[in-house]
């Protein structure tokens, strides 16, 4: 048993005062330090700088890890333009970045405050890094493949990839499943997938209306898409529209990534189904796809998140960066109230998304916290500050462990 004693701990609703931790892998009990340390006499006491900030570990709940080589490679400004620079520099962009690379982009989220993350794994490249990392890691395998030619082939590998990650057994390792997109999976493959995802339990994810493209081809099998699909899988029509694929996804809570070209009627059945949307501000400013209508989220009540994507379309794995962008993005919103919203949205909403018992200082919480390091004493714009300023960071603990710091 540990007992840590900030100045302040941040929890959802307020800001606490001269309050200590007890924990060990979860949180056994928050309270004065003299009480605390009555109850627990054996435990370590740790002691803080002044004005230290005790706050819940981040969680990075949508990341691609094996394109973290890129750097110039790729173009940006336009969704289809970024796309065919994907695929033909695709091949270099994996083969340059091997597990030590990854395990480079997963440190460097760690350094930035990431106590969890999930990793969207494509080719299961990542899955060593990610076995060894230090923060807890929702493994999702991701099926793609909108020919039924070679459904049997795709289903094959990705069960292959997702077989491997189950057999993980390390503590805050999570296997899990995710549906590429609407566009470039077969309804075959679904409904494989989504058996066993229901079968298992295991968590969901999607991307769900990135693009025009996306909107124009599902839509109306037109758009920039028609000549992507006709010259490269000689495809003509889509294989399902947004409202069969969402069908999909009714008797199971999914995270939607993106959503920036949604609709009314698709958002009602997202939020009609529970589902979540991953809001990935500077991925969708990068390709050019446009700013997720924040606004309309909260007056249908759908839940939304904060990630960063991959460093395909971002230059850094950092939730305080990607909080402080979208923060500027949503000029119309009430700027306290929204910090705090995407705040909530890298914490305790993104552990409730992700299903896992963290994300708040709380007892009976895992014990993924944060130690900041603040200039002066807080005031209640702390969450405006934390975005705005990059305080320090200097102790990291998951499941109870220090993983950064002394």
């Amino acid at each position: 048993m540990q007992i840590i004693a900030p100045n302040y701990i941040l929890s959802p609703d307020m800001l606490h005062e001269n309050l200590s931790v007890a924990f060990d892998k979860t949180i056994h009990k928050i309270g004065p330090l003299q009480k605390l340390k009555e109850k627990y006499p054996d435990a370590e006491v740790i002691n803080l700088k002044k004005n230290s900030l005790l706050m819940p570990g981040l969680i990075n709940a949508h990341v691609h890890l094996e394109f973290s080589a890129n750097k110039t490679n790729l173009k940006y400004g336009d969704f289809m333009t970024w796309l065919y620079s994907v695929i033909e520099n695709r091949e270099e962009i994996i083969n340059n970045c091997d597990t030590r690379c990854i395990s480079k982009a997963i440190d460097s989220m760690l350094a930035s405050g990431i106590t969890t993350f999930g990793a969207v794994s494509s080719y299961g490249l990542d899955l060593d890094a990610c076995e060894n990392a230090k923060q807890n890691v929702v493994f999702f395998n991701e099926l793609i493949g909108s020919q039924a030619t070679m459904a049997d082939a795709l289903f094959n590998d990705f069960k292959d990839r997702l077989n491997a990650s189950k057999s993980i057994g390390r503590n805050g390792f999570y296997p899990a499943i995710a549906v590429h997109s609407p566009y470039s999976v077969h309804p075959v493959l679904i409904n494989k997938a989504l058996s066993i995802a229901k079968e298992d339990n295991l968590r969901l994810s999607a991307h769900f209306m990135e693009s025009k493209a996306e909107r124009d081809w599902l839509d109306e099998s037109d758009g920039d898409f028609k000549k992507f699909f006709k010259e490269l899988l000689n495809q003509h029509n889509s294989v399902s529209d947004s409202k069969e694929f969402l069908e999909y996804f009714n008797s199971k809570k999914t995270l939607l990534t993106h959503a920036t070209k949604t609709n009314d009627k698709e958002l009602d059945a997202i939020a009609a189904n529970g589902h979540t949307i991953v809001h990935c501000p500077i991925s969708n400013r990068l390709l050019g796809n446009g700013s997720l209508n924040i606004k309309k989220l909260n007056e249908k009540n759908i839940k939304w998140i904060v990630a960063t994507d991959g460093l395909s379309s971002n230059y850094k794995l950092d939730l305080f960066e990607e909080m402080k962008i979208s923060l500027f993005m949503h000029s119309d919103e009430p700027l306290l109230s929204f910090a705090k919203e995407l705040i909530n949205g890298v914490t305790i909403d993104a552990a409730d998304a992700l299903d896992l018992n963290t994300g708040e200082i709380k007892e009976g919480k895992n014990a993924d916290m944060l130690i900041l390091d603040l200039d002066e004493t807080p005031t209640e714009e702390l969450a405006i500050h934390l975005i705005l300023h990059r305080y320090n960071i200097s102790k990291v603990y998951i499941n109870g462990k220090l993983e950064k710091g002394n």
